[in-house]
């Protein structure tokens, strides 16, 4: 049964690295839920060098739309894109609550383009729980550029630094009120800083105030640039793509990459520790432990602490 299962897994391999685009789709379900040979699958992938541009941002800052306009750009030149659109999902099924897929429809049948739309599944930072062993299978085919656009939720979307090579923040002219707050999350993180939707009033004054917060981080390796786009009107997407592909180029050193893995890595050991504990079970168990008197909340996370711990330790 295991040579069976590894004989399998070696197939859907090659059929993903082949271009298979009816096989990707069928390994990232495997993963997203867990079942059949998924564990030796992601086990024998050759995971290439593809990068991960991660476009992130607030609500309204036109994420979709400049993701759309890229990708004809990439098209043009040749190029085989996958997109990734992670979703926010609904706090009691997990279920994906809107479809990028529906404002990607222009590439849906178009064969150098796969695109993917992934839930969140309860998980913070604006990104799936599955979402490295998804960019991986990506990484395994036959992909020139793979693109994660997150859900927008603001500041708590800093864990694309995480995942992506490039990360692209994504804001509007009329955030200019709320850019001191940036710069404890989104600032952070950002590689390129993108003014959409130019062609609005005080556009170039935010991104001229952008520019001074990027010159205010000190001397750096990597200049954050801050460029004018209107997604729409298909403006500044060329300037968008020399200035990501400049940032690819930058950041092919072995720090930066081992840097990447390290956080890959540290969240695939964490989901592993986190593994023997099911959601269902603990909303029961919750449900017991309310009728009690003087209920702890950190009392009760404790007994799932120590039972993790003592695993761990076998």
């Amino acid at each position: 049964m295991a040579g069976g299962s590894q004989s399998l897994a070696m197939n859907r391999k090659a059929e993903i690295a082949a271009g298979n685009l009816k096989v990707l789709a069928r390994a990232i379900s495997l993963v997203e839920n867990e079942v059949g040979n998924y564990k030796e699958l992601l086990s024998s992938l050759v995971i290439k060098d593809t990068p991960i541009l991660g476009i992130t941002g607030p609500p309204g800052a036109g994420k979709s739309t400049l993701v759309n306009a890229l990708v004809g750009e990439l098209l043009e030149d040749g190029k085989r894109v996958a997109i990734l659109a992670v979703d926010p999902s609904s706090p009691f099924n997990f279920g994906a609550l809107l479809g990028d897929r529906i404002r990607l429809n222009q590439y849906y049948e178009n064969p150098n383009v796969y695109i993917r739309s992934v839930a969140t599944r309860g998980a913070l930072g604006g990104l799936s729980d599955k979402i490295i062993e998804i960019t991986d299978l990506m990484k395994a085919a036959d992909f020139d550029l793979i693109i994660v656009e997150t859900v927008g939720v603001g500041q708590s979307e800093v864990e694309i630094a995480g995942l992506a090579d490039t990360s692209v923040v994504v804001l509007v002219p009329e955030a200019g009120d709320e850019i001191q707050t940036m710069k404890a999350g989104l600032m952070e993180i950002a590689d390129i800083f993108v003014v959409n939707k130019s062609d609005r009033e005080n556009a170039k004054e935010f991104a001229q105030n952008l520019r001074k917060l990027v010159i205010s981080r000190g001397e750096q390796a990597w200049t954050t640039p801050v460029l004018l786009c209107s997604a729409t009107l298909s403006e500044g997407i060329s300037e968008l793509l020399q200035a990501i592909s400049s940032h690819h180029k930058q950041q092919h050193l072995d720090e930066h990459k081992a840097q990447l893995l390290s956080l890959k890595a540290w969240k695939l050991i964490e989901k592993h520790r986190m593994s023997d504990i099911d959601r269902s079970e603990l909303i029961n168990q919750l449900k017991s432990a309310l009728q009690k008197e003087n209920w702890n909340l950190y009392a009760f996370v404790q007994k799932f602490i120590s039972k993790n711990q003592v695993g761990s330790n076998r």
